[in-house]
């Protein structure tokens, strides 16, 4: 159906009141149409032909119009302001390519552009899972949700917020396989769907119904529980004035149209690395004994958000119900909200960084020879002296009566 979709939709945008467009359809039992330009076999192949009484393209741009972000009319042929974004025919030919067929376009004297598309059935039929990622998207433009997989989880998410259909199909074809993705069709479902499922990168299209990008980029900033993710905006305006406001709002890299899948790819790797130092320096024993290490003089959001999540910890840390759910009603979050931006930051579960600052504070408590090994792991909220010594064994490397005796 997108393909159809695809091709009539833009034969009907180049073909002038009063004029024509016909779908021809040729199944592998029938014989190709007698006005067909391809002289191939027609055995397993569905056959359609695409026919309109438009301007046709020029001779001289067809090689180029399966191009990505190419657009082979002039501004005064369309039949609205802005209307077409120069991938719909490059989607297409992936499509197509799917299915292990072949599209190709030639010019017939007075009867306008032609376009034909053939695909095995078999073929299309084992690759309908690849199809599907392209196909998924509503009426609205929001992607569908699919089953998440083990393998999907240890992929990071992805947030597309893209009205455009064309353009949100174009970036799934370019991240899908890397990432999990989701997609919202304007900047106020992008809002809401960043800060419920926290995803670990945001592409933002600048113009946008309801909330632009600027809005998107400068509400997720500002609000604690998003204010870590990395955003990438994107926009076919190319001035330095719209990249000094995109990069004013907080965003973390502008793209402009047209881009490259391959530039796209790196912006991404890029972002996420810058991250993963970040979870260095917020995993380090000494942030996670933050009464130790020296004030930053402008702590940013994520410093201070980590810096109260400890304060909670601390302040409950004999209390062996300190736990992921108390910890999400201390911080006015959800579990999916705490966990999400805890290990964006620090590579850890909540689970996991709560213990790490039970067990940072064990080692500080060991220092102090009044206190037996037994109190301090009851100070610090371990129910259980054998559960107390194995957890510090894991983090440290050593029990703790043996960590004693080293300060010795």
């Amino acid at each position: 159906m997108n393909v159809v979709s695809n091709l009539l939709s833009n034969a009907v945008k180049f073909t002038p009141e009063g004029g024509e467009v016909k779908l021809e359809v040729g199944s592998q039992q029938s014989e190709r149409p007698s006005t067909s330009l391809f002289p191939l076999p027609t055995s397993g192949f569905l056959l359609l032909p695409v026919r309109d009484t438009g301007i046709g393209i020029p001779e001289e741009k067809l090689p180029f119009i399966f191009d990505r972000f190419y657009q082979a009319d002039d501004a005064h042929t369309r039949k609205g302001e802005g209307e077409g974004t120069g991938i719909g025919l490059a989607l297409t030919k992936e499509l197509v390519k799917l299915m292990k067929g072949e599209i190709e376009v030639k010019i017939e004297a007075g009867r306008g552009t032609v376009f034909i598309r053939e695909a095995p059935p078999a073929a299309a039929q084992e690759n309908q899972s690849a199809v599907n990622l392209f196909s998924t998207l509503s009426e609205t433009g929001q992607l569908k949700p699919h089953p998440i997989t083990v393998a999907d989880e240890e992929k990071p998410t992805a947030l597309i917020v893209e009205d455009n259909p064309d353009v949100a199909r174009y970036l799934i074809a370019c991240l899908e396989g890397k990432y999990r993705l989701e997609v919202a069709y304007n900047g106020q479902v992008g809002i809401d769907t960043a800060l419920e499922l926290v995803p670990d990168i945001i592409i933002t299209d600048v113009m946008m119904p309801e909330k632009d990008g600027f809005e998107l980029c400068d509400t997720l900033k500002r609000d604690i529980r998003t204010s870590h993710i990395p955003i990438v905006m994107l926009t076919a305006k190319a001035d330095m004035q719209s990249k000094i406001s995109g990069l004013q709002k907080g965003a973390d890299a502008y793209l402009a149209k047209p881009f490259h899948e391959e530039e796209l790819q790196v912006r991404f790797d890029k972002l996420l690395e810058l991250r993963r130092r970040l979870q260095e320096k917020y995993s380090s024993p000494d942030f996670l004994s933050p009464m130790e290490a020296p004030a930053e003089p402008e702590p940013s959001l994520e410093d201070i958000f980590l810096q109260e999540v400890h304060r909670q910890v601390e302040e409950h840390l004999d209390d062996p119900g300190m736990d992921v759910s108390k910890l999400c009603r201390l911080m006015a979050m959800s579990r999916t909200q705490l966990h999400r931006k805890l290990t964006a930051l620090t590579g850890m579960s909540a689970n996991r960084f709560i213990r790490s600052i039970r067990l940072n504070k064990a080692r500080e408590l060991l220092r102090n020879p009044n206190l037996s090994i037994t109190e301090v792991a009851f100070d610090c909220g371990f129910s259980t002296l054998n559960y107390f010594s194995r957890a510090f064994s894991d983090m440290f490397g050593m029990s703790p009566t043996e960590y004693r005796e080293r300060l010795n």
